[in-house]
């Protein structure tokens, strides 16, 4: 299935009356419905096929699965060079009417020192410009690792220490059970709401999300109106000029926020609070007795709730606007006075010379407002559909087996312990043997550990 960022499609609602789901067309995820039945094959994996189409490869985030053989002056997908096509054409036009002026009518010439000055200027403007929008894109990212080391270590402690009592009643530890999937679930929840939060999506009902909440009692689930809920489709002429970086051509990504009239909540959060009734839950049954896992969970769900506040700050505390003019409107005055500096010395090559810096100058300073906001679906913000995608796949294996046992992997004729010697034939052995071997152990190599390393090391003593 190949889908690109301006198709949005509402399905009808069913013949139970459920609510219609928003078809956001993000770049596609795995995220699969809970089902005996087998999983779908990875919607992700048609990206290789021929059958891909341009303009997806050309408008989202950068897939960092996939590999290009090209050098990195040949590429397009990322660059800021499709951004740049209207400002270099003004820029262009405008160097060669002054050129054509100075050549043919009266030169048209100020002096250098004016381009020494305006460049110190311009340099600091962009530098702090591009500066402030890369620390941005860290913290995003720094977040983001939060909180997928934070859901792998609270999927671990829940699917680990949660106990199900199997020994009691089998009914019920078949809900014990079902009680952590659905756990394990809820987090796989908050990551792709936080995604659709941060992207200005406030409800529950889009394609990748729908089925991991909705038995869930949440304000987003609540406001959803098909009437106002869904954005519009993007005419080809609006999509060109969001491709092209037109700002007369962009829509204000808060559109379908501002359109609603009711409480949108905040999803990621009210997912939160069903995590904690949920821990609270098996504390109380006495399924998570152990005080130690408790603490480790209540941190862990702290960390979630630190990583939701942590994105909405980034996204909602941008470079201040006094900032974004003054620096833009230097730059375009540095751009714009360059013919009338370098005709005197480079006549009828000021114009692509003109073109080429005002390429340099305004394409760094277009990669600082791009990268500004890291959560969106430009070339090089954070590819946060391959991210929820991973974080499904490490829960998924974490469930894939019962909680092993210490028995199960640690008493066992296969756990070679130290040389080529067993668990169980290193048990029968005293502790005097076992500890003069581990000291034996630290003279030797690591490669020599295995299957021929002691005989290895006896005949070079014999030498």
């Amino acid at each position: 299935m190949s889908t690109t960022n301006t198709t949005t499609s509402l399905q009808e609602p069913d013949a139970f009356g459920k609510a219609p789901h928003i078809n956001i067309n993000s770049q596609p995820t795995s995220l699969r419905h809970s089902s005996p039945m087998p999983a779908p094959k990875r919607p992700g994996n048609t990206r290789h096929k021929s059958s891909i189409r341009i303009e997806e490869s050309f408008t989202q985030p950068r897939d960092i699965e996939r590999h290009s053989k090209l050098p990195y002056f040949l590429r397009m997908h990322g660059s800021i060079t499709p951004r740049m096509v209207v400002p270099l054409v003004v820029i262009g036009a405008w160097a060669t009417l002054i050129t054509c002026i100075s050549e043919f009518v009266h030169p048209l010439v100020v002096s250098d020192l004016l381009l020494t000055v305006l460049g110190f200027v311009v340099g600091l403007g962009i530098s702090f410009r591009t500066s402030s929008a890369y620390e941005r894109y860290v913290d995003g990212r720094k977040y983001w690792a939060q909180l997928s080391q934070t859901a792998r270590d609270l999927a671990r402690h829940t699917w680990i220490h949660v106990a199900e009592r199997h020994e009691q009643d089998a009914e019920l530890g078949r809900k014990d059970l079902l009680g952590k999937v659905t756990a394990l679930n809820l987090l796989l929840a908050f990551a792709v709401a936080l995604k659709h939060r941060l992207r200005f999506e406030p409800y529950a009902q889009y394609d990748d999300l729908e089925h991991l909440v909705s038995h869930l009692s949440t304000f987003a689930g609540e406001a959803f109106d098909p009437d106002t809920s869904t954005p519009r489709p993007k005419t080809m002429w609006k999509r060109v000029g969001e491709y092209l970086g037109i700002p007369f051509a962009e829509s204000n990504p808060r559109k379908v926020m501002k359109r609603s009239n009711k409480n949108l909540g905040n999803l990621p959060l009210e997912i939160l609070t069903y995590l904690s009734s949920y821990m609270e839950s098996v504390v109380r049954t006495k399924q998570l007795s152990d005080g130690v896992p408790q603490a480790m969970v209540l941190g862990n769900l702290a960390s979630l709730n630190e990583v939701l506040a942590g994105t909405e700050r980034v996204l909602n505390t941008p470079l201040p606007i006094a900032y974004s003019i003054a620096i833009s409107q230097i730059t375009w005055v540095y751009v714009v006075m360059l013919p009338f500096q370098l005709w005197h010395a480079l006549r009828w090559i000021t114009i692509p010379g003109t073109i080429v810096g005002a390429y340099i100058i305004l394409g760094i300073a277009a990669i600082g407002r791009e990268i500004e906001n890291p959560f969106g679906r430009d070339e090089n913000d954070l590819p946060l559909d391959k991210f929820c995608e991973g974080l499904e796949d490490e829960i998924n294996v974490i469930a894939a087996r019962a909680a092993p046992s210490a028995e199960e992997f640690v008493m066992t004729e296969d756990n070679t312990v130290m040389f080529d010697s067993s668990f169980l034939s290193l048990a029968a052995k005293s502790t005097e043997d076992i500890r003069a071997g581990l000291k034996a152990r630290t003279n030797t190599r690591t490669g020599q550990i295995r299957t021929g390393g002691a005989q290895r090391n006896g005949e070079k003593g014999g030498v």
